[in-house]
């Protein structure tokens, strides 16, 4: 009989996820393992494997479709020796037709008989999201479109030869703005931070860690002839995180209600940014690892990122966070603790400051550190200790040279 394809859940928080591509057309012979569609989760986009062989007899789901929950049917596989005619339709649930209702913006000098006003069409429209974002801006009716894209389906160039060749009387509309629709990763982000500065009790502490002795020992390894990578000041900080975990381990703990969970090792989370959104890779065991292993790791994990090839595991977990827009300029910042974690390490910018040394004023390069803490599962002796154990490690860097 006929074998259901429905959304997988890709990860343990995904409740629906964005159709992107199917990378098979009805009537293609299906093997088991095959990649058959791409899937924009909440935190990348996924390929998705056949679990069984046939031919794909009906896309349930077309290309192109946001918020297809999870379990939901999009596609029926047919077995050796059946054909279109053993799928049941009622098992394949189509989405109810919608009234399409575009707007139009009628030039000054028209009168509304010039106007060719649509009405309302229940029957379905293939298009790329993008062309149907078009459409609406240029007030285009989808339905008087031939789509010159694979099955017939409307994409860019459809539009816009179009409404500038055949719809002289539709002009598009003129504003000083521009929606941009969340995408699945931006809506997780805002429902999962809403949640954690509203139910969250934070707190902060704050802390400034002279780097010169760093960046010196910083450039000397880096100008080793066999170093494997160029180390950068993060590095430094994911490995002093670590080590600073170690010495205090009742900061790293995750909250879980009635309890906390102390880890036995430094799984380090190190934010990274990418279109659309922020993704958190996990260097795991990095209290373990070499400065190098580190730089390596963390270098690999920000280029899937924004690739969008992260997998599950490289981003799921971890006991603690560091985001770091030291880069960027940013001399200090609170950050969001990421639940159920219940510490992030907010890194500013290195900048040159004044500082007092030996009773005496001096320059030194500065890097003001703020520890967010969740109250609920740690206090400020705690963060405080840790914090100390992290400026220890940072002034001295010295002493992460068993780690290199």
């Amino acid at each position: 009989m006929p074998i259901q394809i429905l959304m997988p859940a890709l990860s343990p928080t995904m409740t629906e996820g964005n159709l992107v591509k199917w990378l098979k057309n009805e009537g293609d012979k299906i093997k088991a393992g095959e990649t058959i569609a791409e899937i924009e989760t909440d935190k990348a986009t996924m390929e998705v494997e056949a679990v069984d062989e046939g031919i794909l007899g009906k896309i349930v789901v077309p290309a192109g479709t946001d918020g297809v929950q999870v379990n939901q049917l999009i596609a029926v596989i047919l077995e050796a020796g059946e054909d279109a005619s053993a799928i049941n339709i009622a098992a394949v649930p189509q989405a109810a037709p919608k009234a399409v209702e575009l707007p139009i913006t009628l030039p000054s000098n028209s009168s509304k008989s010039e106007i060719v006003v649509h009405s309302a069409q229940t029957e379905r429209v293939f298009a790329s999201p993008l062309a149907k974002r078009l459409a609406t801006e240029k007030g285009v009716n989808l339905h008087n479109i031939q789509g010159s894209g694979p099955h017939g389906r409307i994409v860019k160039n459809d539009i816009e030869n179009f409404s500038s060749a055949t719809a002289p009387g539709i002009i598009a509309n003129v504003s000083a703005f521009e929606d941009i629709k969340l995408n699945g990763m931006r809506k997780t982000i805002a429902k999962r931070l809403t949640e954690a500065k509203q139910t969250i009790p934070h707190f902060y502490l704050t802390v400034d860690c002279a780097i010169d002795e760093l960046l010196s020992l910083r450039t000397k390894i880096n100008a080793m002839p066999n170093a494997k990578t160029k180390l950068s000041v993060n590095d430094f900080f994911v490995k002093a995180v670590a080590l600073a975990l170690m010495d205090e381990p009742n900061a790293n703990v995750t909250f879980h209600g009635d309890y906390v969970r102390r880890y036995a090792q430094a799984d380090v989370c190190v934010a990274v940014a990418i279109d659309g959104g922020l993704v958190t890779p996990v260097v795991k065991a990095a209290n373990l690892k070499s400065l190098t292993q580190i730089s390596l790791e963390v270098k690999d994990l920000a280029q899937k990122a924004k690739a969008g090839k992260l997998a599950p595991e490289a981003y799921q977990g971890g006991s603690f966070t560091i985001s770091n827009l030291g880069m960027f300029g940013i001399k200090h910042f609170d950050a969001i603790i990421n639940p159920p974690q219940a510490c992030i390490l907010a890194i500013g910018a290195g900048e040159q400051r004044p500082v007092v040394m030996a009773n005496k004023v001096e320059i030194a390069n500065i890097v003001t550190c703020t520890l967010s803490i969740d109250h609920r599962a740690l206090d400020g002796a705690v963060g405080a200790s840790f914090l100390k154990a992290l400026k220890g490690y940072i002034e001295n860097p010295f002493s992460m040279l068993n780690y290199i």
